[in-house]
């Protein structure tokens, strides 16, 4: 049990296992009765492991049996050969003296094997001066692949005497040998020389005899391949190498393409010179591509990429060529000439994307010919040519308007009968020609001059604006110069609306051309000068009249507003030859004049009527003038609720009111419907009745300032307009003469 406690445990468990078993089946009373059936069972069932269990330890016992005769055998074994080995060892031990003269054999093999090597190479080492005289005979007559396999064999014969002194560690032995292949370098030269110049020829040499171009190929890639070999030993490297020819031919054919196109003397980048030659780079670059597709392609090994090298040169190239010529001061027609070329031709079927060219040049791979930085640089160039022509034939225009200003004729008109001039036709289309001209380019560059022309638009009606001040400063020298002053206004004033009506035309997307703000203040300052200008001439013609009233005379009878009716009537026919909307303007500034001019000579006059019967008068005078007033502007087509005449009807109002005490209510109605009325104004009209009390005044007054006005942002103001003249002092010394 000591020595096995496995065993004691396993036994412990079996017999727990088998008592938990038995209780689990022989639960019941009357399961007992097929015990002897499960003893039978158990004891068949142990008798059948008992068996197995012996039959396995018999077959552990024959292996064991078996492995231990063969590690006695074995044993055996190896004891004889330590013997034989111990034996071994004696006998050489005897035969080491022997060995010794054996030593000495070796070396004088090793000599001997030396010198038949050398003894092999005499011949061709006698022969290497003579060879280099053959191979440059070869060479001079353009026998390079003889050339080169005699050249590839000297440099085989260099190199193998240089690796041998190089393992042996002799390198100082190694100059006397180069001296003596020194020719080697001379001949290397020349062929290299010939190769280049056949490279450089290539794109003739493969349309007329493509033999001596494929022969530097061949030539090329044998040089390639020597190259690739010693640089995997990396034991010896020969002198001269790596040569690297083939990078050599690809920078020898860029240079080719690269000089025979880009290094020419500089172009006449002036009128149709650089036209001229836009087009022959793009003739010769596609052909030549052509030439390199077709015929050169099937010259040279497929991993050269000829054509994507050709292109890609070519694309650099010109890339380079661009910018210097960009670095110039070009005129505008050479400026949109290169961006059109770069950004339109060159990826175009007509060059890059030609069908004789596709798939194997692939276009995108190529990139833009210009940066964008490069394009937005450009455009910006173009654009400030652009605008200085525009500014000039902008300027040009605006003096020959100013000089029809003074002609003796009337302004032409439309088949409307509106008056009108050449200039909004003559801007809007150099504008929109120079708008659509970029858009063949980009839509940036279309952006572009679309913003300058917009600010060459407002720039120009400030100038225009300023030519009519100077315009208005000549008449007022003298009002019959310009001769048809008034009809040239107009004509302004419709050159205007059809310059506001045609700006959204300018937009590349007329469905959302939005006037920009600064422009419609440059179009509505514009505006509101000719229509200033229009009035004021208006005005010179009513001021007479105007400074007859308020009179006695003007009160006994309607000649004076008559007279200032028949001014109206024929400025109102010369309004009628602009267009409707400033028409209606022109009428509702004229009829706003009108009735501040009259206001202010009732106002600034200072009439006092005398009696009730004056104030009589003047209250009808009032009516009548106003009436007949307000009737013309309506026939004329202002609607009567435009109109400002509407005030005089109200101040007759406080003239005709009967009982002064009731003012202060007629004065607060008054003074509510035209806010901008001031104390002094209400004084002055008060006068103007000539039978207020100075009691009613001060309540008036006094009521007014009680009631101060917010003027409403929609109000336009007329009294406001009007200055009321300061009283006039009393003298308060007496009259006498002065001492």
């Amino acid at each position: 049990d000591e020595e096995w406690p496995e065993a004691e445990k396993a036994e412990k468990l079996a017999r727990g296992a088998a008592l938990k078993w038995a209780s689990g089946v022989f639960y019941r009373p009357e399961k007992l009765e097929g015990l002897g059936q499960y003893r039978s069972r158990e004891t068949q069932r142990n008798s059948s492991i008992q068996s197995r269990l012996k039959s396995t330890v018999q077959s552990y016992l024959e292996g064991v049996s078996a492995g231990l005769e063969q590690l006695r055998s074995a044993a055996q074994e190896v004891q004889s050969v330590c013997q034989d080995l111990g034996a071994a060892r004696w006998a050489l031990l005897d035969s080491a003296d022997r060995f010794q003269g054996l030593q000495q054999m070796r070396a004088l093999m090793a000599e001997h094997v030396q010198l038949a090597s050398v003894v092999q190479v005499l011949p061709q080492l006698f022969s290497v001066q003579e060879v280099f005289s053959h191979t440059l005979q070869l060479l001079r007559g353009q026998h390079l692949l003889e050339a080169h396999a005699e050249l590839m064999m000297m440099e085989h014969l260099r190199d193998d005497i240089l690796s041998q002194l190089h393992l042996r560690g002799l390198s100082s032995a190694q100059a006397p040998v180069l001296s003596y292949f020194g020719g080697l370098q001379e001949l290397n030269e020349t062929l290299a020389k010939q190769l280049w110049d056949i490279v450089g020829s290539s794109l003739r040499l493969v349309r007329e005899d493509p033999v001596l171009f494929v022969t530097a190929v061949r030539i090329i890639e044998r040089e390639e391949k020597i190259d690739d070999t010693l640089l995997l030993e990396a034991t010896f490297l020969s002198p001269g190498r790596p040569k690297g020819w083939r990078q050599k031919f690809y920078h020898v054919l860029q240079e080719t393409i690269t000089g025979a196109h880009f290094h020419a003397p500089r172009m006449d980048v002036e009128g149709p010179g650089l036209a001229r030659h836009l087009a022959a780079l793009q003739k010769d670059i596609v052909s030549e591509l052509r030439v390199v597709k077709d015929l050169m392609v099937p010259c040279v090994p497929a991993h050269y990429n000829i054509l994507s090298v050709c292109a890609a040169t070519y694309h650099r190239a010109l890339t380079s060529h661009l910018q210097d010529i960009l670095r110039g001061d070009l005129d505008k027609q050479a400026l949109f000439l290169l961006l059109e070329w770069a950004l339109r031709v060159y990826h175009s079927p007509e060059m890059m994307g030609h069908p004789d060219l596709l798939p194997e040049v692939d276009i995108s791979a190529l990139g833009p010919l210009m940066s964008p930085e490069l394009v937005d640089q450009t455009e910006r160039k173009y654009v400030m040519k652009v605008k200085a022509s525009v500014l000039e034939w902008m300027q040009r225009t605006l003096e020959v308007e100013f000089k029809e200003w003074f002609r003796e004729e009337e302004p032409e008109t439309d088949y409307q009968g509106f008056f009108q001039s050449a200039l909004p036709v003559i801007v809007m289309q150099m504008l929109n020609e120079n708008i659509q001209v970029a858009s063949l380019i980009t839509d940036s560059l279309q952006q572009k001059v679309y913003n300058m022309a917009l600010e060459e638009l407002e720039a120009f009606l400030g100038r225009l604006r300023e030519a009519l001040v100077q315009c208005g400063k000549e008449h007022k020298k003298d009002r019959t110069v310009p001769k048809y002053y008034v009809s040239y206004l107009l004509a302004m004033l419709n050159n205007n609306l059809a310059l506001s009506s045609s700006v959204s035309s300018l937009h590349p997307d007329t469905a959302r051309g939005e006037v920009p703000v600064s422009l419609r203040a440059a179009l509505d300052r514009m505006q509101k000068k000719a229509c200033q200008l229009l009035l004021e001439e208006l005005l010179l013609d009513l001021q007479p009249i105007c400074l007859q009233l308020p009179s006695r005379k003007w009160l006994s009878g309607s000649q004076l507003v008559s007279s200032m009716c028949e001014v109206i009537d024929k400025y109102a026919k010369d309004f009628s030859h602009v267009r409707k909307p400033i028409f209606t303007l022109l009428l509702t500034e004229s009829e706003f004049l009108v009735t501040s001019q009259y206001l202010r000579a009732l106002i600034q006059k200072k009439m006092v009527c005398k009696n009730k019967e004056e104030r009589g008068q003047l209250c009808d005078r009032l009516l009548q003038d106003a009436t007949q007033l307000q009737e013309l502007f309506c026939s004329l087509g202002l609607d009567q609720r435009q109109q400002s005449l509407e005030a005089v009807f109200a101040l007759r109002e406080l003239i005709c009111l009967k009982d002064p005490a009731l003012l202060s209510l007629q004065v607060l109605g008054f003074i509510t419907k035209y806010p901008d009325v001031s104390d002094e104004h209400i004084s002055t009209l008060l006068d103007l009745r000539g039978d207020v009390s100075k009691e009613v005044r001060h309540v008036v007054l006094e009521m007014v300032a009680q009631h101060p006005q917010v003027v409403p942002e929609s109000y336009r103001p007329i009294f406001s307009t009007i200055l009321v003249p300061a009283p006039e002092l009393p003298l308060c010394l007496r009259k006498g003469k002065c001492a």
